[in-house]
């Protein structure tokens, strides 16, 4: 079975397991909590010390991008008085990471494969013995 680079997008956008599609990247009952492998097909999902890095700068991005800046222009507009743009920047520097945390980790992780997906394990084939991997 070969996993396209759109079934890893596609899962990477539904919090899915980028390898097999399951719903298992997250532990029941800890929202905040990754697995460290995929409970369905065994994909390990805690790659590397430092690698989901990158998902807290997508999250800083989309916080900024979607939230603040739209606060900003709506306050520069005279749309929004100073507290309450003030109250909503405040409120949305801290909720929107929180409420897309998993999405974040999700979409960093599907990020990867969607560059490398050679390295899912269901897009690995075997080799014949003695067949050199630098052909």
């Amino acid at each position: 079975m070969q996993v396209t680079r759109g079934q890893i997008l596609l899962r990477g956008l539904t919090n899915r397991c980028p390898n097999c599609g399951a719903a298992s990247l997250f532990q029941t009952g800890a929202p905040f909590k990754l697995n460290r492998q995929c409970t369905s097909c065994g994909l390990k999902l805690e790659r590397d010390e430092g690698f989901f890095l990158g998902s807290m700068s997508l999250n800083y991005g989309v916080t900024i991008l979607l939230f603040l800046l739209p606060v900003l222009l709506l306050y520069l507009a005279g749309v929004l008085s100073g507290l309450w743009a003030s109250i909503l920047a405040g409120v949305g520097a801290v909720g929107v990471p929180v409420l897309f945390y998993r999405s974040s980790r999700s979409w960093w992780l599907a990020n990867y494969y969607v560059f490398l997906p050679q390295h899912l394990p269901a897009n690995q084939t075997e080799r014949p013995v003695g067949q050199d991997e630098n052909i």
